[in-house]
């Protein structure tokens, strides 16, 4: 509402947010990514989820109205932001203490010990990517700062990453300003946090693991990427705690997910870049944001027929509220990630089932009552109002009819809407009958896929990286 907010009131009219007081830090924090830091703010006292009417009522006619109309009769000051160091700008000088103390009192750092991003170090990334240094990628909410390929290469040395990193990272940044993705919506209270997934030569040539402990930090490739895309968070788009990021819980950056190709290749199962439309041979980075994770341990079976009902009863087990993306907030958003290690996938795939066989299993299978969808979404919260049942809502075309088959409140319903929105990947201990589950974020961090570009004379680039 901001967004409009600042749009209406550049229109000359002046306006109002309403603004839960929890979420008053965040507002300040977004008006002043919209240059406009002296937006109308009425604050609601509290939180309504967990008042009586008499005390919203209260709360309202007390404390909101009163700054209602202050909003709307009295002039802004017109106040912009704080000047900020110019991209090439030498900010600190020190030692390596005294940088990160100065770059976490700045608000610059996660909390660990950061690369010093040294002239020399950034034009080490810059050498692996054929574009100026100024280019703007995007300019990047909430914040509304500019992506450029040179604060790419900063946050990458500041995250520990190596300079022949930087196509990825590059990558990635297009992916987080993919509108289809959604960045601005990166710190939405449930706290969901991005899960990259790289594929395709890339995962060999720079050393990512994809076997034994594939989401486990230790590896440089997988962790510092990871990080980076934390630190470009709060450092370029400018999510930081108790300002824009407001995750009730909030959770640590994920490490990157390297698929393991050579099984894909031997059971015929596509990578998951591929299934988005990645070119053959081309490595490529898959962005979503998901809720939470869970581990599906000791999968048991010969067959297919074996294992699967224990795979679909853990993607009921684990998906709630997030049914919203289903029906409700959204209709077909909800797109969660099934992580299968290599034996089960060899296992399932060796009883004739595709990766598409595989999602209209748990398309059919993995399905709840209808009543106790409608609870998720209605019921138990307050995520979608009107409190309609699905088959009003499948009636009204407000959601797909196969969620309107009857008004029979225990007939079984999918938790998607098309088979494919189970995203399949297959990663970990090859020797493992693990698998893992990832509840998503739907439309608040959409999965979004983006080609790795290399620079020019890349193989030469790469082996003198490596014999340094």
């Amino acid at each position: 509402m901001l967004r409009v907010s600042a749009a209406v009131e550049k229109a000359g009219f002046p306006t109002a947010t309403l603004v839960c007081e929890g979420f008053l830090g965040q507002a300040k924090a977004a008006s002043s990514g919209l240059a406009m830091p002296a937006l109308g703010i009425a604050v609601v006292p509290g939180h309504p989820d967990v008042q009586s009417i008499d005390e919203l009522d209260n709360n309202i006619s007390s404390v909101t109205v009163e700054r209602l109309v202050a909003c709307l009769t009295v002039a802004s000051n017109g106040a912009r932001h704080a000047a900020e160091p110019a991209p090439r700008e030498v900010v600190f000088e020190g030692s390596i203490d005294e940088v990160n103390r100065f770059f976490y009192e700045n608000l610059w750092s996660d909390g660990l010990p950061i690369v010093p991003p040294t002239r020399e170090r950034i034009d080490a990334f810059l050498s692996f990517v054929d574009r100026s240094p100024d280019e703007v990628v995007a300019t990047m909410p909430p914040d509304n700062r500019a992506a450029t390929i040179w604060n790419v290469a900063v946050n990458g040395v500041m995250a520990g990453c190596r300079p022949e990193y930087m196509p990825i990272l590059v990558a990635l940044v297009e992916a987080m300003a993919d509108p289809s993705y959604g960045v601005e919506h990166s710190g939405n209270t449930p706290g969901a946090e991005t899960q990259i997934v790289i594929n395709g030569p890339l995962v060999k040539d720079l050393g990512f693991n994809y076997e034994q402990g594939a989401l486990r930090d230790g590896f440089q490739a997988n962790t510092s990427i990871g990080r980076f895309w934390r630190l470009y968070l709060r450092n370029v788009a400018g999510f930081l705690p108790h300002q824009n990021d407001k995750g009730t819980f909030g959770g640590t950056w994920r490490v990157v997910m390297a698929e393991n190709e050579d099984t894909l290749a031997e059971i015929g199962w596509p990578v998951l870049c591929a299934e988005m439309g990645l070119p053959s041979e081309q490595s490529g980075v898959y962005i979503a944001r998901y809720t939470g994770s869970h581990v599906i341990v000791s999968v048991y079976g010969a067959s297919a027929e074996q294992c699967l009902p224990y795979l679909a009863d853990a993607v009921v087990k684990y998906t709630g509220w997030e049914l919203m993306f289903t029906v409700g907030m959204a209709t077909g958003a909800y797109k969660p990630m099934l992580v299968l290690s290599p034996i089960v996938a060899k296992t399932i795939a060796g009883s004739g089932y595709t990766k598409a066989d595989l999602q209209a299993y748990l398309f059919e299978h993995a399905r709840i009552p209808a009543r106790q969808f409608e609870n998720y979404i209605s019921g138990w919260t307050n995520l979608v109002p009107g409190r309609r049942s699905l088959y009003d809502l499948a009636m009204l075309r407000k959601a797909p009819q196969i969620f309107g088959a009857s008004r029979d409140p225990e007939r079984l319903v999918p938790l998607v809407v098309r088979p494919e929105d189970y995203t399949i990947a297959v990663s970990g201990d090859p020797m493992r009958t693990n698998c893992y589950f990832l509840t998503h974020n739907g439309m608040l961090g959409f999965p979004t896929m983006k080609p790795i570009v290399l620079p020019s004379h890349w193989r030469t680039k790469l082996r003198a990286a490596y014999a340094e």
